[in-house]
């Protein structure tokens, strides 16, 4: 929501929403800016929140979205580096997406010599992940894990990192019933087509991102080009006017259906990441999670609205809210580091709770299925050449060999 444009498919607050209570970080970074990251995101918004928002005796009220730039703003988790952020467009030679173009085993060998601590925490496909571990020795000449270590051993940090920064915060997580949650989904990417999806989508391509497909040059890896719903809808976008009406007709269907698919995902993605980073978070600086049901909208105000508006009040007055907090889940002997090696589907799995989803995991359990039928097959091939063998053995008494 931090690009201009595309407000329908990033789902922005309506202008008329908007004049109701005053919004910050929303439409102000040029969609050609492609290396614009959380960094940037938390250096202009820590300044609203402390100079603009408190200094007015109000308090911030931060929606998701993305989990991962809530967690920059509660918790010192993030590095800088040498670079100044900027929404102005910068050149194409940002060092992480430079190194993101290396072969993964190379990345991973290049940040092995300079961080082996670093190296053995990632997963050697983890491209994104190893280039920023490269980008921050480089442009800091420290090593990654040691500045790590340095914000975990600040007073109130723990193993994910820093200390909590804002120490009376309060988190309220809206969470459905799972199936309510798809329908209402599929349900929002249809209403978005009918608020005029389709021409906003046509108006970006043609000014953003036709040249650079005529180029063979278009990302969706960076910047607004890797939001969901737009990559969705390339074939779509790129044959229109080209093909068949029949043809395009089908392709937008393909597009509107892999929309909701991949907008289903996410909603689970931001679910997980709650109760991972959040409930299950350890360290001593946690803010309170409290759930509120929305699975039934008819009952908002009920579920909703009224609990919420009791439990920010309540920290406001510096009381106990009347809403118990969600039980904070954290176990403290699983190792999200550890290294396993499932020979069997030729995979390394970093961390003990991906290790137990990956061996309950489809692929795992086909590759295991389809061994025990090779070693049954085995066990009953040996047996008949042992009774052949056998056989033999009584006729002439030699051993087999």
């Amino acid at each position: 929501q931090v690009y201009k444009g595309l407000d329908i498919i990033t789902n922005k607050v309506s202008p008329q929403e908007q004049r109701l209570c005053r919004h910050h970080m929303i439409s102000f970074v040029d969609p050609l800016v492609s290396n614009y990251t959380v960094v940037d995101f938390r250096d202009k918004a820590v300044p609203l929140i402390s100079f603009y928002i408190f200094a007015r005796d109000k308090i911030p009220i931060v929606v998701g979205g993305t989990n991962y730039y809530i967690e920059s703003l509660l918790w010192k988790v993030l590095i800088n580096t040498k670079e100044k952020p900027s929404t102005a467009p910068r050149p194409a030679s940002d060092r992480k997406v430079e190194l993101e173009q290396l072969d993964s085993a190379e990345l991973h060998r290049r940040l092995s010599e300079v961080d082996p601590e670093m190296a053995a925490k990632l997963h050697p496909h983890d491209k994104r992940k190893v280039a920023r571990s490269l980008q921050v020795f480089e442009e800091t000449g420290v090593p990654h894990s040691e500045i790590l270590h340095q914000q975990q051993q600040e007073e109130g940090g723990g193993p994910l990192g820093g200390p909590l920064k804002y120490p009376h915060s309060c988190i309220l997580w809206l969470h459905a019933d799972q199936a309510a949650l798809d329908a209402r989904l599929e349900q929002r990417v249809d209403d978005m087509v009918a608020a005029g999806l389709l021409e906003e989508l046509r108006d970006f391509h043609r000014r953003y991102n036709q040249e650079k497909v005529a180029e063979n040059r278009q990302d969706y890896q960076h910047g607004i080009f890797q939001s969901i719903g737009f990559k969705e809808f390339h074939e779509y976008l790129i044959s229109e006017g080209n093909c068949s009406p029949e043809t395009s007709a089908l392709l937008l269907e393909k597009g509107i259906q892999a929309l909701k698919q991949v907008t289903k995902r996410y909603a689970r993605r931001q679910n997980k990441w709650v109760r991972n980073r959040f409930l299950k978070r350890p360290g001593p600086n946690v803010p309170p999670v409290y759930s509120l049901e929305v699975s039934d909208l008819q009952r908002w105000e009920e579920d909703v609205l009224k609990p919420a508006l009791e439990i920010v009040e309540s920290f406001i007055q510096g009381r106990e809210p009347p809403a118990e907090p969600l039980r904070m889940e954290h176990d403290e002997k699983e190792n999200k580091r550890s290294h396993r090696v499932c020979e069997l589907c030729a995979r390394l799995i970093i961390g003990d709770r991906e290790w137990a989803a990956h061996t309950r995991s489809k692929s795992h359990l086909h590759h295991l299925k389809k061994r025990r039928k090779l070693e049954a097959s085995g066990r009953a091939g040996g047996t008949a050449r042992d009774s052949g063998d056998a056989e033999t053995s009584d006729k002439d008494g030699s051993l087999p060999l």
